[in-house]
């Protein structure tokens, strides 16, 4: 439980992810996405055009990757994304910024990625985690060897 507070409140503070895809040719295909919504589950929703390559691809294979990068901070977060067209949730979670990309939440072409998050893992340099990471970095430095995962945490989310 610990793991999931501390992964929401570093994922709360983050306006932009990457969304990683798997195109139909099978290469993969990273953008960067505006955070419509968080949930402490690490559970997130999305903005996007129905009519963009992505939802394709989410249709194609809607095995998902999200990234999160701070300064001293990362998370990898696994899991699925559905297509969501309804419309009492895209109202609620309408912000003035999407008209840029939408004439409002009545757009036609507004959808929502529902991600759902299945495993992740959290990387920090700050505190414990970082003095341990940096010197395992510089005792494998020293070996011409790699640094292992010391500054890793994995967690799932309590289904």
């Amino acid at each position: 439980m610990e793991d999931e507070e501390h992964l929401y409140d570093l994922l709360a503070s983050f306006e932009t992810a990457m969304l990683v895809t798997r195109g139909r040719d099978g290469h993969m295909h990273a953008r960067p996405m505006a955070v419509a919504e968080m949930r402490a589950d690490a559970d997130a929703y999305f903005v996007t055009s129905i009519d963009s390559p992505k939802v394709a691809e989410i249709y194609a294979d809607a095995d998902v990757l999200l990234t999160f990068q701070s300064a001293h901070q990362y998370a990898a977060i696994y899991g699925r994304v559905n297509i969501v067209r309804e419309r009492a949730l895209i109202d609620r979670l309408w912000k003035d910024s999407w008209k840029l990309w939408f004439n409002g939440p009545s757009d036609s072409t507004i959808a929502l990625l529902r991600f759902d998050a299945d495993r992740g893992e959290l990387w920090n340099d700050l505190g414990l985690l970082g003095v341990q990471y940096a010197f395992e970095g510089k005792k494998a430095y020293m070996r011409a060897d790699t640094a292992g995962a010391a500054g890793s945490r994995q967690f799932r989310p309590e289904q």
